[in-house]
């Protein structure tokens, strides 16, 4: 009776340490992602970004650099207080004056899948020294 005991709680341990894995390991996908690897999928989606001093611009990406300037088109701007709005074709918005930026949720998908087609295309080349 003991050692069965032991293997239905073993199954259920294995079942519930699973659920918990998939978990963790959707998460750590998602941590790993790298702030301009993000930015680069996400160009031509919407996007919201927050200025540090409260004004936000929604509209479409059009380019990221490395010090995560952006280059925006169709552009709504809301006031800081969100009582005045203005519709702006293009905008440039640099890196150090964001608080935050949001994408969809399908933007982090693909990048996701980017990042997985990137590693496993660099599985088969050596790692370090000189090729040849």
């Amino acid at each position: 009776a003991t050692a069965i005991a032991r293997a239905r709680a073993k199954g259920k341990g294995r079942r519930a340490s699973k659920s918990a894995s998939v978990k963790r390991d959707y998460l750590l996908r998602r941590s790993k992602m790298l702030p301009l690897s993000l930015l680069k999928a996400a160009q031509g989606h919407p996007m919201l970004i927050e200025l540090k001093n409260g004004e936000t611009y929604n509209g479409h990406l059009v380019n990221c650099d490395t010090w995560m300037n952006v280059h925006l088109r169709e552009v709504i701007c809301t006031s800081k207080d969100g009582d005045r709005f203005w519709r702006v074709r293009e905008c440039y918005i640099r890196g150090n004056t964001v608080k935050y930026m949001r994408v969809q949720e399908q933007v982090m998908d693909k990048a996701v899948e980017e990042q997985k087609r990137f590693r496993r295309f660099g599985q088969g080349r050596g790692g370090r020294g000189r090729g040849g």
